[in-house]
């Protein structure tokens, strides 16, 4: 089987790996290279740390069996005398044993410091001439060989009236026989940690790279009909996530195509019609009435009829389909509806005027909602078109604006043949106009217009309707303060 070196579960596997590499060099180089110096700083600061503990407690008078204590829990060699080198008290990391019970024969001790003095304690280490020599200079003596350290200070100490000498030495070559059973111990857990590393780091990359591969089939299946999910929930928020907007995309998707194809069943009969007129009534100037000036000048007429409402069909279906696409409210701003009710009234009269509509008006003053004002403009003149093109002999047609429960309630009122209760719950569906009242629109696409452009500004829409008496249309838009 051939081997996606740039697939998830690869490059998951191989990073898993690499980390586990990583974490071992770390691992070798502080436990083989850095291990003495690391020791035998941590010695160094333990002996200073002993220095200091006996020197702030040394007019204690229990300061020996601290000093015991602290030899033996630290591993160092402790000494007290005078600026002569005559012993005051010394200790080790056995001391503290012997006098609880414990038999510390020679034979455990090494060295010089299993030799005792005349007085009971151990001998002074070589040297130490030299190191009083040094601490009467300086006051502090401070000395590293490749074996030993050293640290000395004067001291107050409890048994004289002057000051005393503190020495501590520690051995600070221990580790170095560890380091080769370390190593021997590292090499086999090494071996060991990289295998089930390995292991593990394969079975946590394919138990990642299932549901992303998942994810991926689910993403090629975006706008098919038969989109199955075929994801199972549970393994992480952010996939289950992803899963999500990945149906509310194919949602969308379809609810696109279905809107294409609903585009072209029910727009292309309504463009037939005036593309077919306008080619017959050219064909007419061409071949008949070319050369009579009145029937040529209706035949033309009819063509700019056809045309201007082919180009209202055309801009109504690219307003529509502007608005279902957007749902943008970045232009939106603080509006006296007031104001642009008692404005778009006024120009939709004063348009219609040929037709003989009128318009009244109960518009109360100081409503404000926030939105897009060309909007809610372009919301109000498709209410009173339609309105217009439905009212009743008397050519009349009112435009309300009040205040009601914290909502701005629009109304337009046509006093024609009404709506048949059947069809009240379709009325706002594209193209239901065209189709099922006989379409007295340009393209059906009016009232959904006015629905798409109220649920942009989070506002309702109905509409109530009795036979012979004319319908009321309804919009209801939170209002500002």
């Amino acid at each position: 089987m051939k081997v996606k070196t740039k697939s998830f579960g690869f490059r998951l596997w191989s990073y898993f790996a690499l980390f586990t590499a990583l974490i071992f060099t770390v691992l070798w180089l502080l436990q083989t290279v850095f291990l003495q110096s690391f020791y035998d700083s941590m010695i160094i600061k333990n002996t200073k740390s002993v220095a200091e503990s006996i020197i702030s407690d040394g007019q204690n008078e229990n300061i020996n069996d601290e000093i015991d204590e602290l030899a033996h829990k630290n591993s160092v060699l402790v000494f007290i005398t005078d600026t002569d080198g005559n012993i005051l008290y010394s200790s080790d990391e056995f001391n503290g044993m012997r006098k609880k019970g414990f038999s510390v024969e020679n034979s455990v001790m090494n060295g010089k410091r299993n030799e005792k003095h005349q007085g009971g304690y151990r001998s002074l280490p070589d040297g130490y001439g030299e190191f009083l020599e040094e601490i009467s200079e300086r006051g502090i003596y401070e000395s590293q060989s490749e074996n030993y350290y050293v640290y000395g200070s004067y001291i107050d100490y409890y048994k004289m009236g002057e000051q005393a000498v503190l020495y501590v030495g520690a051995t600070i070559d221990a580790v170095g026989a560890s380091v080769t059973i370390i190593g021997m111990q590292l090499i086999w857990v090494t071996i060991l940690s990289v295998v089930v590393g390995f292991v593990l780091s394969w079975f946590i990359a394919r138990r990642f790279s299932v549901p992303v591969a998942a994810l991926s089939e689910k993403a090629k299946k975006l706008g098919e009909k038969n989109y199955e999910t075929g994801f199972k929930k549970g393994f992480c928020t952010e996939l289950d996530e992803l899963s999500d907007t990945l149906d509310k995309t194919n949602k969308k998707l379809n609810e696109v195509h279905d809107f294409q194809m609903e585009l072209l069943a029910n727009v292309s009969h309504d463009l037939r019609t005036p593309l077919t007129m306008i080619k017959g009534y050219a064909e007419m100037i061409r071949d008949i009435s070319w050369e009579d000036e009145k029937q040529c000048s209706e035949d033309v007429a009819v063509i700019i009829k056809e045309t201007d409402r082919l180009t209202a069909l055309v801009n109504e279906i690219m307003e529509y389909s502007e608005l279902r696409s957007e749902g943008m409210t970045e232009d939106f701003e603080k509006i006296d509806l007031s104001q642009l009710v008692s404005r778009a009234a006024n120009s939709f009269e004063n348009l219609k005027k040929p037709d003989g509509i009128i318009v009244e008006r109960a518009i109360e003053e100081n409503i404000f909602v926030t939105g897009s004002e060309s909007r809610l403009e372009r919301e109000l003149y498709n209410l009173m078109d339609n309105a217009a093109r439905h009212t009743g002999d008397n050519r009349k047609i009112t435009v309300s604006l009040a205040m009601k429960n914290n909502k701005a309630v629009i109304s337009v009122k046509d006093y024609g043949k009404g709506i048949p209760e059947s069809e009240l719950a379709n009325i706002w569906d594209r193209y239901y106009t065209t189709r099922m009242r006989k379409g007295k629109g340009v393209s059906g696409l009016g009232l959904a217009i006015v629905r798409q452009i109220t649920e942009l500004h989070k506002g309702t829409c109905c509409v109530h309707s009795e036979t012979e008496k004319g319908s009321i249309f309804i919009i209801e838009l939170p209002a500002e303060a």
